[in-house]
């Protein structure tokens, strides 16, 4: 699982690289460091890191970041590297940090791996420990200083670099682990999944200096009006595209803590055409507003939604911080509000009937803006708001959260003619779920559960000849299941004991 690490310009370049952060610097602003590690003296060298940090430095120039380039970075280095990037980061900022290099995961722990690590064998994962970095330390020491927006970007999911002929192996495996405790505010992304390795290039004429993963990240983020998820989401399926072209499974993950929607490319370019604006630093974490035109911040309190999918289409349920006296909606510019109208109920605050929280969109509702405005307890008339709607998105979202809430439904037992498992339930929300691995008397699930394709226009739709249970041995004590979501999380493995069998 190794991959590269963000390397600085050098010991001697390092006061001179640094020196643009060294004055008083702005609060609210974007702040970087990538790191590259090619030149391993003890494990196996690496190609294309560097060219990784180097390309991911000017994209994020590009996107109004002051950046700090470092590379092939030793032990020492790298840890006056992170210090130097703590002092440029104060309270409210943005911060940015990418690691291409080599990586590795130590029971469920990352550690990025520095130039002068040393080789490792069966016993000795103290010595890795002790000589790389840990992932999460990088995490605290954001959370420390405040970054209100934390992105860690890991191109590090390679081979394990202390193989050798002959020997055993430091105990891990390839691939990194998923960071999936995260402190609110951060936004992680690795470029391969759990038990997968990344490519550094397609074939032997593949004379791309970049890796499968930064060469399509990196073009992902400049483009406009995409927020982090969306980023993510698209160099995912770009990547797994690629991947598949060589018969190799790459799906790159991430894990995603953000309150707001960070909008990186569309907050640059909406500054650049608007400099009497506030600049850009201020709003880094939150999403660009062009049409309706937004409330002054100290008077907003927009609405939230949530989205869940059935047969008959979407339902959205708005929630409102203010007692409302009635709610309007229209897709963004077109045509007039409609009236959500009312229910019959009453309001304890207005003593009115309550307005209607919810809308219903047909089952083919296109991603876009549906506006949002409501007649406040004064009689004033709020917003309009803009609410996102990604239909994919959300009803992955959604059939996660049934899924987590559900968990003891995922497998049932029946007996009929010998012993049946049936997965169901899992097939019916198969949308939000890239992958099932279950194991027939074993706490490790080792083999893949094949599902159905998720249809978006049906989504949980169970049709003639669909699979939804399997033929067990009649001794079957137990199953285990593990289930990897859409984006790339991995769920607790649940176990089902077959003496729990149901009839139903």
């Amino acid at each position: 699982m190794t991959r590269r690490l963000f390397g600085i310009l050098a010991a001697l370049g390092l006061a001179a690289s640094l020196s643009g952060f060294a004055a008083p610097a702005q609060a609210e602003k974007r702040v970087a460091l990538v790191v590259g590690n090619n030149d391993y003296k003890n494990v196996p060298r690496l190609l294309k890191a560097v060219n990784d940090a180097r390309t991911m430095g000017d994209t994020l120039k590009q996107l109004g970041f002051s950046v700090m380039v470092a590379e092939n970075q030793s032990r020492q280095q790298f840890s006056e590297t992170l210090l130097a990037f703590d002092r440029a980061i104060e309270p409210g900022d943005t911060a940015f940090f990418f690691y291409a290099g080599h990586g590795f995961e130590i029971a469920g722990q990352n550690y990025l791996l520095p130039t002068d690590v040393p080789a490792a064998t069966e016993g000795q994962e103290e010595l890795v420990r002790d000589a790389a970095i840990l992932a999460d330390r990088i995490v605290e020491r954001l959370q420390n200083k405040k970054a209100r927006t934390s992105i860690l970007v890991f191109d590090a999911c390679r081979n394990n670099p202390f193989e050798r002929k002959g020997t055993r192996a430091v105990a891990g495996g390839g691939g990194l682990a998923p960071m999936t405790q995260l402190p609110e505010g951060v936004f992680s992304v690795f470029s391969a999944g759990p038990r997968q390795t990344a490519l550094d290039r397609l074939s032997n004429d593949d004379t791309n200096p970049n890796s499968v993963f930064t060469r399509t990240f990196a073009k992902e983020l400049l483009q406009p009006g995409e927020n982090l998820v969306q980023v993510a989401q698209r160099t995912r399926r770009a990547v797994s595209e690629l991947a598949d072209t060589v018969k190799h499974k790459q799906v790159p993950v991430y894990f995603d803590q953000m309150v707001d929607d960070v909008f990186l490319s569309g907050i640059a370019k909406d500054a650049a055409a608007r400099p009497a604006d506030p600049p850009p630093q201020k709003l880094a974490a939150l999403p660009p507003v062009s049409v309706p035109q937004m409330p002054r911040e100290e008077t907003t309190n927009a609405p939230i939604a949530s989205f869940s999918r059935h047969n008959g289409g979407w339902s959205v349920v708005f929630s409102f911080a203010d007692p409302t006296l009635g709610i309007s909606w229209r897709i963004a510019g077109k045509g007039d509000f409609r009236e959500t109208g009312f229910i019959d109920t009453l309001d304890p605050r207005t003593r009115k009937r309550m307005p209607n929280p919810s809308i219903e969109l047909p089952p083919d509702a296109q991603a876009g803006t549906i506006e949002i405005r409501y007649v406040d307890q004064s009689g004033e008339m709020q917003g309009p708001f803009p609410i996102r709607f990604d239909p994919e998105a959300a009803l992955i979202r959604d059939q996660r959260k049934i899924l987590d809430m559900t968990a003891t439904s995922w497998l049932s037992f029946r007996e009929f003619n010998g012993l049946l498992v049936y997965y169901t339930h899992l097939v019916s929300y198969r949308c939000a779920i890239r992958e099932v691995r279950i194991g027939i008397d074993t706490a490790v699930p080792n083999q893949v559960l094949k599902m159905p394709p998720c249809d978006m226009r049906d989504p949980s739709a169970i049709t003639a000849g669909m699979p939804l249970y399997m033929k067990l041995a009649s001794s079957t004590q137990s199953v285990s299941v593990e289930l990897t979501y859409r984006d790339g999380s991995v769920s607790e493995i649940k176990s089902f004991r077959s003496a729990n069998r149901s009839n139903h």
